[in-house]
């Protein structure tokens, strides 16, 4: 298992991502708001499924990786934590814009809600960030004597920690998919609030980011 630590550090990583607005929070959005608040608490459990197949496919192969080639394990770390850097800069930096823009829900033909969990796992699974997100995301939170560790012992790491990254998008996602068109309404006025939400996320993956470096050193 990963050390608690670890898994608070991923955990809060995941919330900041999450409550910020993007791209899984307006699928939810237009599912709530264009259909029912059925139909958006199914897109959210299709998001979520994706995430964790995403988690488990990723967590298997660094497996190998950190298995097989020590120096590969190092960069990866090391490349982990510039990602966390790079996405915590990225949410400051567009911190004012985004905050200016208003979230529209398009409309959206009404579907199955089993279509629509199909639907979100194929949207997350295929996700190009996604899939990057979790190879740099994951290996910044293993250490050096796991990596030496057997196989098993390093699966199970990374797929506890992988796993914990679509598990924490559940509470936003709830949050949206029942609230839906007021949650929209008091994110449009209260642009401050969406801008302090985005330097609150970047600020929070970016000391997660150094604490995993001065670890490392």
């Amino acid at each position: 298992m990963p050390s608690l630590d670890a898994m608070i550090a991923v955990a809060l990583a995941g919330l900041a991502l999450s409550a910020t607005p993007g791209p899984s929070m307006l699928y939810v959005l237009s599912r709530t708001v264009g259909q029912s608040r059925a139909a958006g608490l199914a897109s959210a459990l299709g998001l979520c499924l994706g995430g964790i197949i995403l988690a488990v496919a990723s967590a298997l192969g660094l497996a190998a990786v950190f298995q097989n080639s020590d120096w590969i394990v190092t960069a990866l770390r090391y490349v982990g934590s510039a990602y966390l850097v790079w996405l915590g800069i990225d949410m400051i930096r567009g911190a004012k814009a985004e905050s200016q823009v208003r979230l529209d829900v398009e409309k959206v033909g009404h579907k199955s809600l089993a279509a629509i969990i199909w639907q979100g796992v194929i949207v997350e699974v295929l996700n190009p960030k996604t899939i990057l997100f979790f190879a740099l995301f994951l290996p910044p939170f293993i250490t050096a004597g796991d990596a030496q560790a057997a196989m098993p012992s390093v699966t199970t790491q990374l797929l506890v920690l992988g796993a914990l990254v679509p598990l924490t998008a559940i509470p936003s996602d709830l949050v949206v998919a029942y609230m839906g068109g007021t949650m929209t309404r008091v994110l449009n006025r209260q642009t401050a609030m969406r801008e302090r939400m985005a330097w609150a996320g970047g600020l929070i993956l970016i000391a997660i980011a150094l604490n995993l470096h001065l670890q490392l050193l």
